[in-house]
């Protein structure tokens, strides 16, 4: 849920930690022929998008950014309600995907995804939204599964997955869902062409809510504690049968288990930790939280008014509303399985799609 904008959140650069790469212009890009990918990822929430290029083989698999795009939408807004997605939203949708549109043209990409996830999924009316952005902007968006999006999003955090611990779950809070990933950290193989251990699925989860869900369920505005516990109750309620079915926390006594969040709550709760004066995903990405910082940044954010959350930088008017939600289902994954701390990460699907598509495919 950290705010984002094309240029702190993915400069024109490498995606290794650090300082970014200088920049590859198009002109030299087109000499060498490094051919441009895009994804896009349409959610309940947000629409976002990505085009970037293969760093080369010596960078261990990683990709240079040509151009991002992120904007709120709220597409699954009144969805919970009506079952239908609302004229509104279809039309705020549409004007941020014609903006991505007009990017991907500019950049002449050799490969594109566009995938949509929880709201297309579950509304009634889906199929005439795919057609207005098919014949109005003339982008085809493909509705993955459940389990697409799991991989997708295990794919693109895996260079963040730490080698020596075996397990981890990889967890992404939607807006309309919640991805709960359990995989097992393998040994590295270098047939992927990245260098790094390959993540095996071993079981994977959709909640059937998110901070959009959540929010227009239970009130996003005024947060009692009663309400918040209710919410981090209903989570790990949601949560338990896949506990049950994995035996997870006994890996996690165990220490044989790391976290990784690929959410925007994960990645506000770290703005404000480190006190940014605006969201800037360098810092952010690949850094870590304890539990107890996060817990500190919850109560932070629950104490605070409407007007106080929407005046922090990392947090911003469009989702003060939205934030509570986002720490209550954190809250109940930290509480049911007490790893101790977290790695944040600011990628996920779009950048599990554009791995796949810099490998030669869209699987």
């Amino acid at each position: 849920m950290a705010a984002e904008s094309g240029a702190d959140t993915y400069p024109d650069g490498s995606r290794r930690a650090g300082p970014p790469a200088a920049p590859l212009s198009d002109d030299a890009a087109t000499h060498f022929a490094i051919p441009n990918f895009a994804a896009l990822d349409l959610g309940t929430n947000n629409c976002r998008l990505l085009i970037a290029r293969s760093a080369g083989v010596a960078s261990g698999g990683e990709f240079r950014v040509v151009d991002a795009f992120s904007r709120i939408v709220r597409l699954g807004e009144g969805l919970e309600a009506t079952g239908a997605l609302s004229e509104a939203a279809m039309a705020r949708t549409l004007d941020a995907l014609r903006v991505c549109a007009s990017k991907i043209a500019h950049r002449r990409v050799a490969g594109v995804r566009c995938v949509a996830t929880e709201a297309c999924r579950r509304a009634t009316n889906c199929g005439e939204f795919l057609t207005r952005v098919r014949d109005e902007i003339g982008l085809e968006l493909e509705i993955i599964s459940t389990a697409e999006e799991a991989r997708l999003v295990v794919a693109g955090c895996a260079p963040l997955l730490l080698p020596r611990t075996p397990h981890a779950i990889v967890f992404d809070i939607g807006g309309g869902s919640t991805e709960i990933v359990w995989l097992h950290h393998g040994e590295a193989d270098g047939r992927n062409g990245r260098g790094r251990a390959r993540p095996e699925i071993l079981g994977s989860i959709s909640l059937p809510f998110g901070v959009v869900t959540f929010t227009e369920r239970f009130g996003g505005i005024e947060v009692s504690p009663a309400i918040y516990r209710a919410m981090v109750a209903e989570a790990q309620l949601a949560l338990a049968p896949f506990e049950r079915k994995h035996h997870i926390a006994r890996q996690v006594e165990a220490r044989r288990v790391q976290m990784i969040g690929s959410s925007g709550t994960v990645t506000t709760l770290a703005g404000i930790h480190l006190a940014l004066p605006r969201y800037i995903r360098a810092m952010v990405d690949g850094s870590t939280l304890t539990f107890d910082q996060i817990a500190r940044v919850s109560r932070h954010l629950a104490g605070l008014d409407l007007a106080g959350r929407a005046a922090s930088p990392c947090v911003g008017r469009e989702r003060a509303d939205l934030v509570l939600s986002g720490c209550a289902i954190l809250d109940a994954i930290c509480e049911t399985w007490p790893v101790g701390e977290l790695r944040v990460a600011d990628r996920g699907i779009r950048e599990g799609i554009l791995f796949d598509l810099m490998n030669g495919g869209a699987r």
